[in-house]
């Protein structure tokens, strides 16, 4: 069973502590999917879940750094502004995007440059490929090699996203108090589904 590895740099809102269970919701500011989607999914299970399971937001940023930052996000949750395509998305569909009270825990991403580039965080990302721990020593050395040269064109390197190779946000995370990863999506699942595959896990 795969491990989560969880950074982030601060809370911004509420608090957090590691429970039997735990879901996280990796999102982005700069991200309409992430509002029209996974918001209100995230609100509506706090509100029924709270006593069960330990709620945490994690803003990310893997593109849009203008726009996917402390800064937006201390807005967000602040002043309940909005930016970029999210502006424009609630601008256009106002019915559509219920923004409401972000009330579960937040937090914030550590969003890293170069020096993240280590061994050790370059062999973590490796395992969650195919066959990487079965490579030849030669294989796996040209497999590094690919790694820490695409880490080396970003500026900046959202730790928590990169370290569990998400493949974008909206991205939802259920594990348990050893951080062992029970269920993981991506993208939008109908609330049913979601309450379903929780209810399992209780």
């Amino acid at each position: 069973m795969k491990k989560l590895r969880l950074e982030y740099s601060s809370i911004l809102q509420g608090t957090f502590s590691l429970g039997k269970r735990n879901l996280l919701f990796a999102f982005q500011v700069n991200c309409p999917g992430c509002f029209f989607y996974g918001f209100p999914s995230m609100n509506e299970l706090f509100k029924k879940y709270a006593g069960q399971i330990n709620f945490l937001g994690l803003s990310t940023a893997f593109e849009d750094f203008q726009f996917n930052n402390l800064e937006n996000t201390r807005l967000l949750l602040d002043e309940k502004k909005l930016v970029g395509e999210t502006k424009k998305a609630f601008d256009t569909y106002p019915d559509e995007l219920q923004f409401s009270d972000i009330d579960f825990p937040i937090a914030m991403d550590v969003l890293s440059d170069k020096t993240f580039v280590t061994p050790e965080n370059i062999a973590h990302i490796g395992n969650h490929f195919a066959n990487y721990g079965q490579a030849s020593e030669v294989e796996r050395e040209q497999f590094d090699h690919k790694i820490k040269d695409y880490l080396n064109t970003n500026l900046i390197i959202p730790v928590t996203f990169t370290l569990n190779q998400f493949k974008g946000t909206p991205t939802f995370v259920l594990f348990d108090k050893d951080y062992s990863i029970l269920e993981h999506w991506f993208g939008h699942k109908p609330y049913e589904e979601v309450e379903h595959i929780i209810k399992n896990w209780l």
